[in-house]
């Protein structure tokens, strides 16, 4: 069984959460805002605030110490952005269960005790927060990456970094998805993510240097552009999303969002030198 203070602390935690989730808004992504736009500067919109968006964590803060395989897929299906925006869905009990029960891998009469109600109870939580995410759109199933993916990498901050736009291009799935928090516009397919590099991509993302890092159980970097006092200042952290040997998902956290907050999170030095 779990210790006393334990569970008195996630009774706390849980509480607190569920009190919280009827008084805030709901965060997203682009995706949930909105169709695709076409790659034109003029569907960029306004900056909106980042109490808008699902941001990213740090694998660092939460990565599991576990060794077992089977915990760490776990773990990132668990974190994957798209999972933490579809739990926005969620009504505040109906989450609370699912946190428990499969991510936390809490037995139901453990959850049914916490949460101060009945194992029938949240036997039809979770049955109702599955049927939820049930209906909405599916990523692959994350892995580990192996070695044509970590190639793949390479080859990204290569044609990155020296800004070789059909390098970049062929990297890409072909119904890959950009998204520049904190805009609400997003791109789909490889053709558009070119052609919005082409313009007004330049002007941000020229002479770029890439720093890796990770995110969300996914690979990140910490994207720096020429600055004009010398060497080189946060612009986005970049989290990509990786299947079948191409990269499907492009998340860009532009630094409106806080690069002197953020980048540090992520181990990210504020400054390159040139």
């Amino acid at each position: 069984g779990r210790s006393s203070a334990r569970s008195w602390l996630y009774r706390i935690a849980t509480n607190v959460c569920i009190d919280m989730h009827r008084h805030v808004q709901r965060r997203a992504q682009p995706m949930d805002m909105g169709p695709a736009s076409p790659p034109e500067e003029s569907f960029l919109g306004p900056l909106l605030p980042e109490a808008t968006w699902i941001t990213p964590v740090p694998d660092s803060r939460i990565a599991p110490e576990s060794t077992d395989p089977a915990e760490i897929v776990q773990y990132r299906e668990s974190v994957r952005l798209a999972f933490v925006a579809a739990l926005q869905h969620l009504p505040a009990r109906q989450r609370a269960a699912l946190i428990l029960c499969e991510v936390l891998r809490w037995k139901v009469a453990e959850a049914a005790e916490l949460l101060d109600t009945s194992v029938a109870a949240i036997n039809s939580a979770l049955q109702r927060a599955r049927a939820t995410l049930g209906s909405l759109p599916r990523e692959v199933p994350s892995k580990d990456l192996d070695d044509a993916d970590l190639e793949l990498l390479d080859r990204y901050v290569d044609a990155f970094e020296r800004y070789d736009i059909e390098g970049l291009v062929v990297l890409l799935h072909e119904d890959a998805v950009q998204s520049m928090p904190p805009f609400a516009m997003w791109i789909q397919g490889a053709t558009n993510v070119g052609c919005w590099m082409v313009q007004p991509g330049p002007s941000a993302c020229r002479g770029s240097r890439l720093v890796p890092a990770s995110a969300n159980g996914c690979p990140a970097f910490g994207q720096y552009r020429p600055d004009p006092a010398g060497g080189y200042a946060p612009w986005a952290l970049q989290v990509l999303e990786i299947s079948g040997g191409k990269i499907t998902g492009m998340r860009f956290f532009l630094a409106f969002l806080g690069s002197e907050r953020l980048f540090p999170q992520f181990g990210l030095p504020l400054h390159l030198d040139g």
